[in-house]
């Protein structure tokens, strides 16, 4: 499955409003520092991208900073995307 950038940060800002009721301002926010991803939402976050995008997240390759952002989540999802597809 291919993913446009702009187009996965918006279904993700939309992920954080409708499943984890956490209204992003927008893609670059650092979610973390803005104290809008506690460590149960951080869970939560987790769990629902593994679930919307078939990702395998584990404490192996679990790195905070991929996480800080919707614009890093969404490359991380890219990331994931494009590396499952040549396997």
């Amino acid at each position: 499955m291919k993913f446009e950038a702009t187009t996965l940060q918006d279904h993700i800002t939309m992920l954080f409003s409708e499943r984890l009721s956490i209204d992003v301002p927008d893609s670059n926010t650092d979610l973390m520092e803005a104290g809008l991803l506690d460590s149960l939402a951080f869970v939560e976050l987790l769990l629902l991208l593994e679930h919307e995008f078939g990702m395998e997240i584990t404490v192996d390759n679990l790195e905070i900073d991929n996480f800080r952002t919707v614009a890093k989540i969404a490359q991380l999802v890219i990331d994931h995307n494009e590396m499952k597809a040549k396997l």
